[in-house]
C-alpha cells in the first residue's frame, strides 16, 4: 500500500512538472498576444476601427470568441485528441491520416501534400513569432522612457542571440525555468486586466457574441479588416499543438483551462474597459494598463514571457523537422535528446541556426513590432485551414463521424478560419509575401529532397544488382573468411550493399558473420520492444549471412549498436561493442537524366552535402566503422 501511495505521488509530482513545463514552452506564444493583439486592431489601416462603444465591444467579442473556437475547441478539445502515438503538429497529423486512408487512393496522395505545406506555413511563422514577441515587449520601454526608444532594436538582437544560445540545453531545462516565469505571467496580466474590469463591469458584455456579429453586420468592411489583427489573438495555437509530443496532452489542457485562458480573457477585458475609458490608451493599451510605478518591472517580465513566445514556436519547429526528415521530406538531420523523460525533448543544431539566421534578419529589416504585424497572421490562417481539413479527413476515416457532424464541424472552423485568411490577403503587400515566400522555399525544398531521393534510390539498386544473384556467386566463388563480424547498413532494399559487394569481389574477402541491417523509419513516433527487430537469414548456413531489420518511429533515436544489442538477445551472432559497421556512402553528381529540372537538381545536391554524418546519425563508433563510395549520376 505504501510503495502504492509513493508510486501515485510520483506520478502526480510528474505531471505537474510537466504542467509548469508546459507553461514554459507551449502557452509561450499564445500567452504574450496581448501585448500586440489590441494595439494592432486599432492601428491597423490608420485607424479604421475606431474607440466608440460599439466597435471596442465587437473586436473584444471577436478575440474571446475566436479563442474560444479556434484555442479552446478545435485545438485543446479536439485536435489533441489526434495525436500520433503522443506526439503532434501538421506532420504528424498527415501521417496519422495516411494510415488510415486507402493506399493509392486521392486522399493517399493529397494528404502528405497538405502536410508538407502545412509544414512549411509553419516555418514562416516560426521565424515572425520571435521578432514581433521580442520587439513587442521592449518596445514597452517607450511608456516609462521615450528616450529609450533607439535601445530596442540592439537589446531585441542581443536577446533572440541569447535564447537560441541556450537551444542546446533542451527544452526541459528551458521549461523548468520558464515555466515559473509563465506563472506569474499569466498571474500578472489577469489582475491588471481585473484591475480595470471591477470599475468598469460592463465591459464583460463583451464576452457576449452578440457584439460581435453585430459588428460584423453593422460595419462589415472594418470588422474584416479588424480581423486581419483579431488573428494574432489566436497564433501559437499550431504550436501549441506542434509541443504536444515534449510535454502530453493532459497537462496542456489542464494548464489551459485552468490559468491560460481566465488570464488572457480577463486581460483583454481589461484592455477594452481602458480604451473606453481613455482612448488615447489604444498607443500602447498593454502597458498602460499597469500604473506608472510598475511599468518597469512589467517591462521586464514581459520581455522574459516573450522569449518563451519565441520558444513555443522553436521547440515546434524542432518536432516538425524531425518528423519531415523520418517521413523522408528532408535529408538527415543531427539530432541531440536533450532529455531521457517520456517527452522526448530534442535539439537540432541546423533547425536552431537557420531560424536565427532568419529571425535576425527580420528583426533588422522591420526594425518595429507594428510593421512586423503587417507580415504575421498569413502562415498562421493558411496552417489552421490545412489543419482543419486534414482533422476532418481523420475524423472521417477513423472515428468515423457522420457526414452531418464533419459538415457541421468543418463549418464551425472553416467559415471562421477562412475569413481571417482572406483578411491577412490584403497584407501581402505590405510583408505578408514574406512568410508564403519561406513556406514557398521549404515546401520546394520538401517535395525536391523527396523526389530526388526517389531517383536516387531507382540508380542505386540498378548499380547494386541483386542480393540472390550475389549469394548464387558467393556459393560459386567462395572468397576468404576473415575472424569477426563485419555490419553492413543498407537501405530496405532487395539489392547488395556496394560495401559488401566490393569486399567480396574486388578484395575476394568476406567476414566470418555478415549482418546486413536496414534501419526503417515508420508513421508513428515510436516503435518498442520486439517489434523493433525483424530477422532473416540470407543463403545457405555456411553463408553465415543475416538480415536484420531494425524498425524506428520517427521521433525515435536510431542508434544502431543499441537496437543490435535488442538483435543479440534475439539469437544473431553479433556483438555491437566489437562489430565492424561498413556504410556504402554514394557520392552524387548531376547528369544529363532529364528526372528534374537543372535547378532541382542542384538544390537536392546542396541537400545531401549537408546532411548529418551517417556515422554519428546512427550513433556509430568511428574507430570501427568503414565508408567505402561509389558514384551516381541522375
Amino acid at each position: 500500500m505504501f510503495s502504492e501511495r509513493r508510486a501515485h505521488q510520483g506520478r502526480r509530482a510528474g505531471f505537474w512538472t510537466l504542467a509548469v513545463g508546459a507553461m514554459g514552452v507551449v502557452f509561450g506564444d499564445i500567452g504574450t498576444s496581448p501585448l500586440y493583439s489590441l494595439q494592432t486592431v486599432f492601428s491597423i489601416d490608420h485607424n479604421t476601427v475606431r474607440t466608440t462603444p460599439g466597435d471596442v465591444y465587437g473586436v473584444v467579442s471577436l478575440v474571446f470568441w475566436s479563442v474560444t473556437v479556434v484555442v479552446s475547441i478545435k485545438y485543446v478539445s479536439l485536435i489533441l485528441r489526434a495525436d500520433n502515438d503522443g506526439e503532434g503538429g501538421i506532420m504528424a497529423l498527415a501521417a496519422l491520416v495516411r494510415r488510415h486512408v486507402r493506399p493509392g487512393g486521392r486522399r493517399f496522395g493529397l494528404v502528405m501534400l497538405l502536410g508538407v505545406l502545412g509544414a512549411s506555413l509553419f516555418y514562416g511563422d516560426s521565424v515572425i513569432t520571435p521578432a514581433i514577441s521580442v520587439m513587442s515587449a521592449i518596445e514597452g520601454l517607450e511608456v516609462p522612457a521615450p528616450g529609450l526608444a533607439e535601445w530596442v532594436v540592439p537589446l531585441g538582437a542581443v536577446i533572440i542571440t541569447a535564447l537560441f544560445l541556450v537551444q542546446r540545453f533542451g527544452t526541459a531545462i528551458v521549461g523548468r525555468f520558464f515555466g515559473p516565469v509563465m506563472i506569474l505571467w499569466f498571474l500578472v496580466i489577469g489582475v491588471l486586466g481585473l484591475a480595470k474590469i471591477i470599475p468598469d463591469p460592463g465591459v464583460i458584455k463583451g464576452l457576449s457574441p452578440t457584439y460581435a456579429l453585430a459588428f460584423l453586420f453593422d460595419r462589415p468592411f472594418v470588422a474584416f479588416i479588424a480581423m486581419g489583427a483579431v488573428v494574432l489573438s489566436i497564433t501559437g495555437a499550431e504550436a501549441l499543438y506542434a509541443d504536444m509530443g515534449h510535454f502530453g496532452k493532459a497537462p496542456i489542457r489542464r494548464s489551459w483551462f485552468a490559468l491560460v485562458f481566465p488570464c488572457l480573457t480577463l486581460n483583454y477585458l481589461g484592455q477594452a474597459a481602458l480604451i473606453l475609458r481613455r482612448p488615447t490608451a489604444v498607443r500602447n493599451p498593454f502597458f498602460l494598463l499597469a500604473p506608472s510605478w510598475m511599468q518597469w518591472p512589467l517591462v521586464v517580465l514581459a520581455t522574459a514571457a516573450t522569449v518563451i513566445a519565441s520558444q513555443a514556436v522553436i521547440s515546434g519547429a524542432y518536432s516538425v523537422s524531425r518528423q519531415a526528415e523520418r517521413l523522408g521530406y528532408l535529408p538527415r538531420l543531427t539530432v541531440r535528446h536533450t532529455s531521457q523523460s517520456e517527452g522526448g525533448q530534442i535539439y537540432l543544431p541546423a533547425v536552431n541556426w537557420i531560424l536565427f539566421a532568419g529571425v535576425m534578419v527580420l528583426l533588422l529589416s522591420f526594425r518595429s513590432s507594428a510593421r512586423l504585424a503587417t507580415a504575421y497572421g498569413l502562415a498562421v490562417t493558411g496552417t489552421f485551414l490545412l489543419t482543419t481539413t486534414l482533422f476532418l479527413l481523420y475524423a472521417d476515416s477513423a472515428w468515423h463521424w457522420s457526414r452531418r457532424r464533419l459538415i457541421l464541424v468543418g463549418l464551425l472552423f472553416g467559415i471562421l478560419e477562412i475569413i481571417y485568411f482572406a483578411a491577412n490577403l490584403t497584407k501581402i503587400v505590405h510583408g505578408g509575401w514574406l512568410p508564403i515566400l519561406i513556406a514557398v522555399a521549404v515546401a520546394t525544398c520538401m517535395i525536391t529532397w523527396r523526389k530526388g531521393g526517389r531517383v536516387v534510390t531507382e540508380h542505386r539498386t540498378a548499380k547494386e544488382g541483386s542480393l540472390g544473384q550475389f549469394v548464387d556467386w558467393l556459393d560459386q566463388h567462395e572468397p576468404t573468411r576473415v575472424p569477426g563480424t563485419a555490419v553492413f547498413l543498407h537501405p530496405d532494399l532487395p539489392t547488395v550493399p556496394l560495401a559488401l559487394r566490393e569486399n567480396a569481389a574486388v578484395n575476394h574477402v568476406l567476414h566470418e558473420h555478415v549482418v546486413i541491417v536496414s534501419a526503417i523509419s515508420h508513421n508513428v513516433p515510436h516503435i518498442r520492444g520486439r517489434g523493433r527487430v525483424e530477422l532473416e537469414a540470407i543463403g545457405r548456413e555456411s553463408d553465415r549471412i543475416t538480415r536484420v531489420r531494425l524498425h524506428f518511429g520517427f521521433q525515435d533515436d536510431q542508434d544502431v549498436p543499441a537496437a543490435l544489442r535488442l538483435a543479440r538477445d534475439r539469437g544473431v551472432d553479433v556483438d555491437p561493442e566489437a562489430a565492424y559497421y561498413f556504410l556504402s556512402r554514394i557520392t552524387l553528381h548531376r547528369g544529363t537524366a532529364p528526372v528534374m529540372p537543372t535547378w532541382r537538381k542542384r538544390l537536392f545536391l546542396a541537400m545531401a552535402h549537408n546532411a548529418a554524418n551517417p556515422t554519428d546519425y546512427y550513433r556509430l563508433p568511428e574507430e570501427r566503422t568503414v565508408i567505402m563510395g561509389a558514384q551516381v549520376k541522375f
